[in-house]
């Protein structure tokens, strides 16, 4: 930016002109764009990065939860469906339809 006012004084006196101060807007949004795109890129990136440490942490449950219900067995489906059962009675007995 110095380095423009610079230039564009040195060749307004070339012509008999003398410049007092000398704005550069355009530059300035443009400098302000750039960094809003670099914010986004970089905060597009963090997302991926979260999305993706997100599923991993999911794949490694489900990698958990399958081995527990191979060394479980039956018995915790079981406990699962009576969870499940008792979770629809409160439900029920809450609502107001039935």
């Amino acid at each position: 930016s110095q380095k423009v006012n610079e230039s564009l004084t040195e060749r307004a006196s070339q012509f008999g002109l003398i410049l007092d101060d000398i704005s550069i807007t355009h530059l300035q949004v443009a400098q302000q764009e750039a960094e809003k795109a670099r914010f986004l890129v970089e905060k597009a990136e963090q997302q991926k990065k979260a999305a993706v440490i997100a599923a991993e942490g999911d794949a490694q449950a489900a990698v958990l939860l399958a081995k527990s219900f191979g060394q479980a067995g039956e018995g915790l489906v079981e406990l699962r469906r009576i969870e499940a059962a008792e979770d629809i009675a409160y439900q029920l007995a809450k609502s107001r339809n039935v």
